[in-house]
């Protein structure tokens, strides 16, 4: 049925609750899983003004990848502890919603399971959340948790 499925992480609950029903789904369909956390790019201005690395500014995106690819192996080892055997992690940087949806084309996704909530930041509340943006734009179905 689903021979691909896409789970985005962001290390939140939401997301957590969204992978282990994707590793559910996985074992019952024997499907790859693909495991993606996506971080913001900062312009070096934004940066600039950042208190993650005082000394060194212009390492933002380093930072933030960094914590994107631990997040990404801390689902990895979650989705294998529960039992997940063919998976994939992925860090890509760019809007969520947009990177998650082209990322899930790009990769023959048939399905995309992620949490309602995440931690998102002020814009997913004066825009709308990354999961409604995903369920909009996606052309595969799409399940929220």
């Amino acid at each position: 049925m689903f021979e691909r499925i896409l789970v985005p992480v962001d290390g939140s609950d939401g997301a957590l609750a969204a992978l282990d029903l994707a590793v559910e789904l996985q074992k019952k369909c024997d499907s790859e899983l693909l495991i993606l956390s996506v971080y913001r790019h900062y312009s070096l201005l934004e940066a600039s003004m950042s208190m993650v690395n005082p000394e060194r500014p212009e390492n933002l995106d380093d930072s933030m990848r960094e914590y994107a690819t631990s997040i990404v192996e801390a689902a990895k080892k979650f989705a294998a502890e529960h039992g997940s055997g063919n998976m994939r992690g992925f860090v890509k940087s760019g809007p969520p919603a947009r990177t998650i949806v082209n990322f899930a084309k790009d990769k023959s996704a048939n399905l995309i399971v992620l949490g309602s909530r995440g931690l998102g930041d002020m814009e997913g509340y004066l825009l709308g959340s990354v999961s409604h943006k995903v369920t909009s734009l996606a052309r595969c179905p799409t399940l929220v948790v």
